[in-house]
C-alpha cells in the first residue's frame, strides 16, 4: 500500500512518504484459508543516492521485491550506488531511467513470470543544472518502465500515488472509484469517462495556488496529505495501508536535497 507524495513548486521540490509495510499472510488449511494482514511501521519509503544531490526518490506499491527472499527498495540502494559508478551529477530523467533500468532487472532476476500484485512505483524529483524549476517522473516496475514526466516546465502541482482515495478525494474532489461506478452503472465507454473525469476535475479540485505557496506551505501540505490519510484509517474498515513516521525532504536549487525530518534508528533508552 502506502503513500508517496512528490510536490513540485517555484521555489522547490518536497518528497514525502510514510514508514508502514504490509504483509498480508495466508493462514488456516487450503479450503478455508484466511489473509492476515501485519503491518511493520518502521519502512524507509525516501531514498538518497550518495552522489546525486540534487535528485531523490518516494517509493511505494510493491513492498518487497524477490519470491523467495523479499528486500525492499531501500535495501537495493547500495548496490544501485554500485552500478552507477557516476559522481557527476544527472539529469534528472537519465536518473530516473537509470532506476528504472536498475530496479527492471531486479524484478526479472527475482519476481516468477506473470505475477498478480502491484507494481513497484517510484516517483523522482529533482534539478537539472542551471534549470529554474525542478522536475518530477514516475516510472512504474514492471507495467511502465519509462519514466513519464509530471507538471511540464513551469507547471506546478502535487503527484501522489500507492493508496491514495482520501488524497484524491481532498485534492480532486473525487477518487477513481466514482467513474468506475458511473462507468457500470450507465454504459459510458473509456472515451465517455475520461470527458466526464476532466470536467469534474476543473470544478471540485481545490483552489489551490500551487505557484504561489512556499516550501515551507509545500512541506505543510505534503505532511497534511499522509497524516490525514493515517488518521482517518484509525476509524475506517478498510485496509490501514500507510501508517508510522512521515520521512520528508526538499530538493532546491541552491541547496540540493535537504532532510526536513527522517526517523531515526534507537535503542530502547
Amino acid at each position: 500500500m502506502s503513500l508517496a507524495v512528490v510536490f513540485k513548486s517555484a521555489e522547490g521540490i518536497v518528497l514525502a512518504a510514510d514508514s508502514r509495510v504490509t504483509l498480508n499472510v495466508p493462514r488456516g488449511p487450503e479450503n478455508a484459508r484466511e489473509i492476515i494482514p501485519a503491518f511493520y511501521d518502521n519502512a524507509t519509503k525516501l531514498l538518497k543516492v550518495n552522489g546525486q544531490d540534487h535528485v531523490g526518490v518516494v517509493t511505494y506499491g510493491l513492498g518487497g521485491l524477490g519470491a523467495n527472499a523479499p528486500r525492499t527498495a531501500y535495501s537495493f540502494m547500495p548496490e544501485f550506488e554500485d552500478v552507477l559508478l557516476i559522481n557527476d551529477r544527472l539529469p534528472v530523467g537519465e536518473f530516473a531511467q537509470k532506476l528504472s533500468d536498475f530496479f527492471a532487472e531486479q524484478w526479472l532476476a527475482t519476481m516468477p513470470p506473470n505475477v498478480d500484485g502491484p507494481d513497484l512505483a517510484f516517483l523522482i524529483g529533482g534539478y537539472n543544472e542551471n534549470e529554474p524549476y525542478g522536475r518530477v517522473y514516475e516510472v512504474f516496475i514492471p507495467s511502465r518502465p519509462k519514466p513519464y514526466e509530471r507538471h511540464l516546465g513551469n507547471e506546478f502541482g502535487v503527484t501522489w500515488g500507492g493508496q491514495k482515495e482520501y488524497v484524491d478525494r481532498l485534492i480532486r474532489g473525487f477518487d477513481d472509484s466514482l467513474l468506475a461506478k458511473i462507468q457500470n452503472s450507465y454504459g459510458q465507454s473509456s472515451e465517455q469517462n475520461q470527458r466526464l473525469f476532466q470536467e469534474i476535475a476543473g470544478s471540485s479540485q481545490l483552489p489551490i495556488p500551487f505557484q504561489f505557496l512556499s516550501l515551507q506551505d509545500c512541506v505543510d501540505l505534503t505532511i497534511f496529505l499522509i497524516r490525514t490519510t493515517i488518521t482517518l484509517q484509525k476509524w475506517l474498515v478498510s485496509p490501514r495501508g500507510v501508517g508510522g513516521a512521515i520521512d520528508v525532504a526538499t530538493i532546491t536549487r541552491t541547496e540540493g536535497y535537504r532532510t526536513v525530518q527522517q526517523k531515526q534508528i534507537t535503542g530502547e533508552y
